[in-house]
């Protein structure tokens, strides 16, 4: 998720764990614990762009990570706050649920997290996007409520409480539900069609969980359509190209085949003045509206000394901005 909603839910389970000893500087570490596994974003700078994208939500995501660091942690915020009446045990404990509650919140985006690293396995139950502002703001609302408030207040609890349980609801029932409901519109838009499918991936669309995306994988292309719980027409499917002869020259590289597995078999190869570039169909175009439009995370494949490299393509602010005026009206149906 992004950083905000992360600091959120981090601030309100400091609170949560030691609020009633420490005040609002439960919040404060909370907040800090809630960020730190996003600094492997920082330690991906110093790699190649394949194995930077390897590394995100790896092992700072991990139960791993939040055992290992969280008493490292805990030492280090009881000897800045040594006059506190909180020991290196509960500010310990704070940091674990701090570090662990992050990567369960990432686990429900549609990168997902390595919760069980080293395990080769990575969990994406991609029901909610990055950035939410139905899940982010009330949580938001009530934490500063909370905040507010002293900590022998009983009202500071139950606020804290409320912005816990309301986020916790939409994100594990709310949103779970919307994406089995608009699965099976999909479904029944495939079979009414008359179109054969190998799989079948669904998510939402950027800061909403009302329009959903769905990737269709079949023998030679993967066909894209957007369902809004408001739509009154039927779904349509477009046709994306796998291209795959374009990388015949490269099949066997190993860097390729490591952003196969990345991409989890959803991609797409394409051609631009005669540079070869790779689509991870995973997140979508910059214009749901627009079958032309460019993928969000596409990589330009060359040969470096030798070696295959990957260089992913700069977005403009303006592509997102000429994006937002048509999500909106899509998501109020067709």
């Amino acid at each position: 998720m992004d950083s905000l909603t992360q600091i959120v839910l981090g601030a309100a389970v400091g609170e949560a764990v030691l609020g009633k000893k420490v005040g609002n500087k439960a919040m404060l570490y909370g907040a800090i614990a809630g960020t730190i596994p996003d600094l492997d974003t920082f330690v991906g700078n110093f790699f190649d762009t394949i194995t930077a994208i390897e590394i995100h939500r790896g092992f700072s995501h991990s139960i791993v990570f939040a055992v290992l660091f969280a008493p490292v942690f805990g030492w280090i915020i009881s000897k800045i706050e040594s006059n506190s009446s909180a020991t290196w045990k509960n500010w310990s404990w704070l940091m674990f649920w701090g570090l662990f509650t992050h990567p369960l919140l990432d686990a429900h985006t549609t990168w997902g997290t390595q919760l069980f690293w080293p395990l080769d396995l990575r969990l994406a139950y991609k029901n909610i996007f990055v950035i939410d502002p139905l899940y982010t703001l009330p949580f938001l609302v009530f934490l500063i409520m909370s905040m507010r408030l002293k900590r022998s207040n009983p009202k500071r609890r139950k606020y804290n409480r409320l912005g816990l349980i309301i986020s916790s609801v939409y994100l594990l029932m709310v949103t779970p539900a919307l994406k089995f409901y608009t699965f099976q519109k999909f479904e029944n838009a495939l079979e009414n069609q008359n179109i054969s499918y190998e799989r079948m991936d669904t998510r939402p669309t950027p800061l909403n969980s009302i329009l959903w995306t769905a990737n269709i994988e079949t023998e030679d292309a993967f066909l894209i359509g957007n369902y809004s719980i408001f739509d009154s027409q039927p779904i349509e499917y477009y046709s994306v190209p796998k291209n795959y002869s374009l990388a015949k020259p490269i099949e066997n590289d190993p860097n390729l085949e490591r952003l196969k597995k990345i991409s989890e078999g959803w991609y797409t190869f394409s051609e631009n003045n005669g540079d070869l570039y790779f689509n991870d169909l995973r997140f979508g175009t910059m214009d749901i509206e627009d079958p032309d439009s460019e993928f969000i995370f596409s990589y330009k494949l060359t040969k470096e000394h030798g070696e295959l490299t990957a260089t992913e393509t700069e977005k403009e602010m303006t592509d997102a901005k000429n994006l937002l005026p048509r999500l909106w009206a899509r998501i109020l149906g067709n």
